[in-house]
């Protein structure tokens, strides 16, 4: 199951830098996960200073 980023982001950006498949982007006042890219590794989920990308 693809990881999604809450409303809690904060759009610092750390998660995307942690990205190793570059799938997240910034979006509309928050960053986005392209769920077809997002192999689920948790990479982003384990840099984010507030815990927004969860698994869905």
């Amino acid at each position: 199951m693809a990881y999604k980023i809450s409303d809690s982001c904060i759009s610092c950006g750390t998660c995307a830098e942690g990205c190793p498949v570059n799938a997240i982007s910034e979006g509309d006042g928050k960053y986005v996960i392209d769920e077809d890219a997002c192999i689920e590794c948790g990479a982003c989920e384990s840099v984010c200073p507030v815990g927004a990308p969860a698994q869905a």
